[in-house]
C-alpha cells in the first residue's frame, strides 16, 4: 500500500485537507473582502459619476467655461476622485487634476470604450505619470446611437491594496505555521502535478513562438496523461492544417498575381472603385486613357484622380442604380475617344463599381473615314451617271435630229461613260488589292527599263502641255521584288499626277537609285504643289486638295491610294514631300530582288 501511488495521492489530499481548506477559505474571504471593497468603490464612483452627470448637463449643451476647471477640481477634492468630462470623440473638456488641453483623446480607454455600449463602463490600470493602481467608472451622456460625451470618475486603489495585503500577511503567517509538518508532503503531490503542467506550457509557449511540431512526454496516466496525449494530438492537427493553409495562401497568391498580370496587360482600361468612390485598382491601360493627376492613385478619391465630371457622374448614378451604364466620352488631354462601361458590383449596399475603358478613337475615325468614302463614291458615281442622263434626255427631246450638236452630245457621253468605266475599274483594284485577293507574282523586276518605258510613253502628253520630262538613273542597274504590271501602275500613276499638276514650263523629273538596301522611285514635279492640311489624307481613297481642278484632268480620285497599297504589298512604302506653289516629290520604296 505504501508503494501505491494512488494511495500517496489520497493520503495526501486528505493530510493536506485541513490546510488547503483553510487556506482556501481565507483566500476565499481575502477575495471576497476585495470584491466588497472594489464593489463598495466602483458603487461609490458610480454615484458621484451619476451626479456629476446630472451637474453638468449644460456644459455639453453649452460647451465649457471659464470656471469648468475650478468646479471639477473642487468636486474632485471634495470627493477624494479624479473627474474628466469628454466629448462623444474623446476629447477632453476638463479635468480635475490636469489641463485638458494637454490630455491626449481618451477614445481608446476601455472604460469610455464600454460606456459607448452599455452605458456604463469600468477599468482598471496605472496611472502612467504616478505610476498608481486606479479604478474608472464612465458614464455615456445621451442615448447610445447619438452619445453627446461622458463622464469619467476614478479613484486610487492604494487603500484597497492596503487591506488586501494586510489580510494576505495574516493569510500567510497562519498557513506557514500549519505548513510546517506537511510541506514535504505538499512538495511531492504539487511537484507531480506541476512538473507535467511546466513541459506542457512550454510546449504551448514554443507553438505560439511559431514552432508548431511539439510534443511532451509524460508517464503520468491519469488525466494528465490524457491531457498529455491530446495536447500531441492537437499539435499535430495544428501543423498539418497550418500546412495546409500556407499551401493554399501560396495559391491565392499565385492567382492574384496572375490576375494582376492578366489585368495589368489588358488593352482596355479597367478602374474600380469602392462605394465611397475611392480607387482600389487602375491598370496601365487605364493609367495611360486617363491621364491621372498623379501616379499613385489607390486609395485617392476619384474626383481627386479623374477630374472628369462625366466620368464621376457615372460612378456615382452606377452605385445607386442596378442597371448596367455606358458612355462615350473625349478626354481633353489626349484627345482620345473612349467608351466607358460602369459594372456595379453585388451586394447591399453596393460595395463598389468597376469601370472598364475601350479606346475606341481608331474605330470612330476609321467610321469617319468609311462615311467619307460612301460619300465619296456616291458623288463620283453620280457626276458621270447625271451628265449622261442630261445629254441622253437632250438627245431624246430632238437634239439628235441636229446633225450640227449631235455627235458632240454622244462623244460627251462616250467620255463620262469612259470616266465611269475607269472609277469603276480603280474601285475593284484597290479592292482586291485590299482583300488580298491579287496574288502577285513577285519577281526580280528592272525598275530603269520600266521606269524607261512609262517615261517615254508619257513624253508625248508632256510635250504637248509643254513640259520637261526627264530621267535621273541610277549609276548601276536596279531590280526589286515587284510585279511587273503593278509596277507600271504605280509609275502611270505618279508620272499622269505630276503632269496634270504642274502648269506649262515645268519639269518633271523620275529618278531612281539605292538607298539603305533599298530601291527607292522618285518622282519630282514643279507643280502647283500640296497645301500642308492637305498632305496627312492625301492618299486616302477620294481625297483630293483641288476637287474642281482633278475632275477637270478626269482623275478618279484613287491613283495615290492604288499607289499606296501595291507598295505596301510589295513590301514597301511611299513618302510625300510638297511645298505650295514649287512643286511636289513622291518617293516610293521597294525592296531588292
Amino acid at each position: 500500500m505504501l508503494k501505491s501511488r494512488l494511495f500517496w495521492k489520497i493520503f495526501a489530499a486528505y493530510a493536506m485537507l485541513t490546510l488547503v481548506s483553510a487556506t482556501v477559505l481565507v483566500s476565499v474571504l481575502s477575495k471576497r473582502q476585495q470584491d466588497i471593497v472594489a464593489q463598495r468603490v466602483t458603487q461609490q464612483l458610480h454615484d458621484s459619476a451619476v451626479l456629476l452627470r446630472d451637474d453638468m448637463a449644460d456644459v455639453f449643451q453649452e460647451g465649457p467655461d471659464g470656471e469648468l476647471q475650478a468646479t471639477l477640481k473642487r468636486l474632485g477634492e471634495m470627493t477624494s476622485s479624479r473627474m474628466t468630462l469628454l466629448t462623444k470623440d474623446g476629447r477632453v473638456l476638463g479635468d480635475s487634476i490636469e489641463d485638458p488641453a494637454e490630455m491626449e483623446s481618451q477614445w481608446n480607454r476601455l472604460e469610455i470604450s464600454r460606456a459607448r455600449t452599455n452605458e456604463f463602463g469600468v477599468a482598471r490600470r496605472l496611472n502612467p505619470a504616478a505610476g498608481i493602481p486606479m479604478m474608472y467608472v464612465a458614464l455615456r451622456v445621451g442615448e447610445r446611437e447619438n452619445p453627446v460625451g461622458f463622464v469619467r470618475v476614478g479613484m486610487s486603489m492604494e487603500s484597497v491594496h492596503t487591506q488586501v495585503a494586510s489580510m494576505q500577511r495574516l493569510i500567510l503567517i497562519t498557513a506557514a505555521l500549519v505548513s510546517l509538518a506537511a510541506i514535504m508532503f505538499t512538495y511531492i503531490v504539487v511537484g507531480r502535478i506541476i512538473r507535467p503542467l511546466a513541459t506542457l506550457t512550454q510546449a504551448a509557449k514554443l507553438i505560439a513562438g511559431g514552432s508548431i511540431q511539439q510534443e511532451v512526454e509524460v508517464s503520468s496516466r491519469d488525466e494528465l496523461g490524457v491531457l498529455a496525449e491530446s495536447f500531441n494530438s492537437m499539435s499535430r492537427q495544428l501543423a498539418a492544417r497550418i500546412d495546409e493553409l500556407q499551401r493554399k495562401s501560396e495559391e491565392l497568391a499565385g492567382h492574384g498575381e496572375r490576375l494582376g498580370t492578366v489585368l495589368g496587360g489588358m488593352v482596355e482600361g479597367v478602374l474600380a472603385v469602392d462605394r465611397d468612390q475611392r480607387i482600389l485598382f487602375a491598370n496601365r491601360a487605364a493609367h495611360g486613357l486617363l491621364e491621372f493627376a498623379t501616379h499613385d492613385v489607390e486609395g485617392r478619391p476619384i474626383w481627386e484622380a479623374v477630374r472628369n465630371p462625366a466620368i464621376q457622374e457615372l460612378v456615382r448614378k452606377s452605385l445607386e442604380t442596378s442597371t448596367q451604364d455606358r458612355v462615350e466620352l473625349e478626354l481633353a488631354r489626349t484627345q482620345s475617344i473612349v467608351e466607358l462601361s460602369a459594372t456595379r458590383l453585388p451586394g447591399e449596399p453596393c460595395p463598389g463599381v468597376i469601370l472598364v475603358l475601350y479606346d475606341v478613337t481608331e474605330l470612330r475615325r476609321l467610321e469617319n473615314i468609311r462615311q467619307q468614302f460612301v460619300s465619296n463614291v456616291s458623288h463620283e458615281l453620280k457626276t458621270p451617271l447625271t451628265a449622261i442622263q442630261a445629254y441622253a434626255e437632250t438627245l431624246l427631246g430632238g437634239a439628235i435630229d441636229d446633225p450640227e450638236h449631235n455627235r458632240q452630245f454622244l462623244r460627251r457621253i462616250e467620255e463620262q461613260a469612259d470616266r465611269l468605266h475607269a472609277l469603276i475599274l480603280d474601285l475593284l483594284r484597290l479592292a482586291r488589292i485590299e482583300s488580298g485577293e491579287n496574288a502577285f507574282a513577285l519577281t526580280a523586276v528592272s525598275l530603269g527599263e520600266a521606269a524607261e518605258a512609262c517615261v517615254e510613253e508619257h513624253q508625248a502628253i508632256a510635250e504637248t502641255k509643254q513640259l520637261t520630262l526627264i530621267t535621273q538613273p541610277a549609276s548601276s542597274p536596279i531590280c526589286v521584288l515587284a510585279d511587273a504590271e503593278a509596277l507600271r501602275t504605280i509609275l502611270d500613276n505618279l508620272i499622269e499626277n505630276a503632269i496634270n499638276y504642274t502648269p506649262a514650263g515645268g519639269q518633271v523629273q523620275v529618278r531612281w537609285r539605292m538607298e539603305n538596301s533599298q530601291a527607292l522611285l522618285e518622282v519630282q514635279d514643279t507643280g502647283v504643289g500640296i497645301a500642308e492640311e492637305h498632305r496627312t489624307r492625301i492618299f486616302e481613297r477620294f481625297y483630293r486638295a483641288d476637287n474642281a481642278r482633278s475632275r477637270q484632268l478626269g482623275g478618279t480620285g484613287l491613283g495615290l491610294s492604288i499607289v499606296k497599297h501595291l507598295a505596301l504589298e510589295f513590301g514597301g512604302g511611299i513618302e510625300m514631300a510638297s511645298e505650295l506653289g514649287k512643286g511636289s516629290t513622291f518617293t516610293v520604296r521597294l525592296p531588292l530582288a
